[in-house]
């Protein structure tokens, strides 16, 4: 396995299944590549591999603090490198702009960085003791303690059961709604506390805290419109891969490369998802959920 770690205040962010991708994507010497979600740069720093090779990185990420991390990244390959602030479902107005019509291979992997994680002022993670925000661009839209404020009893419950398959939903959401104030972690934490048994809990948390930040994020509505799309701007044998971390992104990934499939317009590599390996899984626990989907375009 091909490890990079980059630091920041400490935190270590290890790039997922990074050798895997970097089988898939199958890169060409001169490509042109699109990270979707490139957060601090691990995965697009091994793409860019030595400087000789002349492969460019188009990196895009919400997360502006991300992107400041990753410029700082890259050394004598910085100018291979573009990075733009905005959502992966926008690459194609990006490409426009860039004047690029096609591309070698697209990555997305969907998961949270060790930085947001750890961050106590994003509210990601239920070990976190700060505000519930959970927005990947802190500079526009609600946060999730906005949504619980401005969220009927009943839309909660079903943002919690569709986006987090949590089948206490309608308790939890109950108990969300009944707490006079919800701005902290610890606030949702206790929520969660008061409509689960001890032994189920941690499930529950995690479940909420994703069915959260699926919502104000528009996870879903953002990967349907990608998938939806990214076929038009590969080149052919032109790779798409994309790491997913819970079945709901999972199973869209999949149909959309078995309706592509059924089409004659793209082959499926993996002809199921990809884990970690135990290794890998043991050095970086949150490797753990990761599912690699890839594909190639045909015609």
């Amino acid at each position: 396995m091909i490890e990079s770690t980059l630091q920041e205040k400490h935190v270590n962010h290890i790039p997922v299944m990074l050798s895997e991708v970097l089988e898939y994507l199958n890169l060409q010497k001169h490509g042109v590549y699109i990270d979707g979600t490139i957060g601090a740069g691990g995965h697009a720093k091994n793409i860019l591999g030595s400087p000789s090779f002349s492969r460019k990185v188009i990196g895009l990420d919400r997360d502006a603090k991300a992107l400041e991390i990753c410029k700082n990244q890259f050394g004598a390959s910085a100018h291979l490198l573009t990075t733009h602030r905005t959502s992966y479902h926008k690459f194609p107005e990006i490409m426009h702009e860039l004047g690029i019509s096609l591309v070698n291979g697209i990555l997305l992997d969907l998961g949270l960085s060790s930085m947001q994680l750890n961050s106590n002022s994003r509210g990601f993670a239920f070990e976190s003791n700060g505000i519930l925000d959970m927005r990947f661009n802190k500079s526009s839209g609600q946060t999730a303690s906005d949504l619980i404020r401005e969220s009927t009893e009943e839309e909660l419950a079903n943002i919690i059961y569709n986006f987090g398959e949590e089948r206490r939903s309608r308790k939890i959401a109950y108990n969300m709604k009944t707490m006079k104030k919800m701005p902290a972690v610890a606030d949702l934490k206790e929520a969660i506390r008061r409509s689960t048994p001890p032994h189920k809990r941690k499930k529950s948390l995690a479940r909420v805290f994703q069915a959260l930040r699926i919502a104000v994020n528009s996870e879903l509505d953002k990967l349907e419109l990608f998938l939806n799309s990214f076929i038009d701007y590969l080149t052919i044998n032109g790779r798409v891969v994309i790491i997913s971390y819970h079945s709901i992104e999972d199973r869209m990934v999949k149909h959309a490369f078995r309706t592509l499939k059924n089409d004659q317009r793209l082959n499926q590599l993996t002809k199921k998802p990809l884990i970690p390996s135990k290794k890998e899984q043991e050095i970086n626990s949150r490797s753990r959920s990761a599912k690699l989907r890839a594909a190639e375009r045909i015609i």
